[in-house]
């Protein structure tokens, strides 16, 4: 009879504990620093298709994803633009991704050009908010045909509605030295400068329509003048973005 209070007793006094533990689940583990050692994910991806002022179809693709915890991710970004029908350009890039500071991180790994030719970059910059809110990615790369390049991409956010969002961007490239395998001279090469305006019918959906207008510089352009091309132009395109 005292063994069956006992139990009974027990049973009464544990019942609360446990639906306690089960309403408070125990927090992830902590690294050295106090930082839970959650992980997460992200993917977005962007693609539209339009025409260029010359006439010529243009799609475009672009797509970034991460895994990984508060201070340090792996990144996979993608890129890539065909105009007339042929692929112009197309990297993918590999990153290790590192906290260091509270709106930015340290990246490095490498980036892979299928088109204009199949090169190896090294690749090393920083990306996150600066201020005013300006999303900025920069970024050095190191080919394996030892020319090195720079790369700095800003864009805003701007709220005309909860759900209507006008996104202005810029795009800007040069080079350190002659990469006359991709008819690069240095200095200056290029700068790209785009106005999106997209409706999110939810979060992770939104329409676009975008107008871009991009043109090569310095002596990259003198050159592409002398071999008769043109070197600056708008396109409109529409498109989809979408992320989960």
């Amino acid at each position: 009879m005292r063994r069956g209070v006992v139990g009974a007793l027990a049973v009464a006094l544990a019942t609360p504990a446990v639906a306690m533990a089960q309403a408070h689940p125990p927090a992830a583990p902590m690294d050295a620093t106090g930082h839970h050692q959650r992980t997460y994910s992200f993917v977005q991806t962007e693609a539209d298709y339009g025409r260029l002022d010359g006439g010529h179809a243009q799609a475009t693709w672009e797509a970034d994803a991460w895994i990984g915890g508060d201070r340090r991710k792996l990144w996979l970004k993608s890129e890539a633009e065909l105009t007339g029908g042929e692929l112009e350009a197309a990297e993918v890039q590999a990153l290790y991704s590192r906290k260091l500071a509270a709106f930015f991180d340290a990246q490095v790994g490498l980036r892979y050009d299928v088109e204009p030719r199949g090169t190896v970059y090294l690749v090393a910059g920083v990306q996150g908010l600066a201020p005013y809110l300006l999303e900025t990615d920069l970024a050095a790369f190191l080919s394996d045909h030892g020319d090195l390049g720079v790369r700095l991409e800003q864009s805003v956010d701007l709220l005309l509605t909860q759900r209507l969002i006008l996104e202005p961007q810029l795009e800007l490239e040069a080079q350190l030295r002659d990469a006359p395998e991709r008819r690069l001279a240095s200095g200056f090469t290029g700068v790209e400068a785009s106005l999106q305006l997209r409706y999110e019918i939810t979060r992770k959906f939104a329409p676009s329509v975008t107008a871009a207008y991009a043109r090569a510089l310095g002596a990259t352009a003198a050159g592409g003048r002398d071999d008769g091309e043109a070197v600056g132009g708008w396109a409109v395109r529409a498109g989809v973005r979408s992320w989960f």
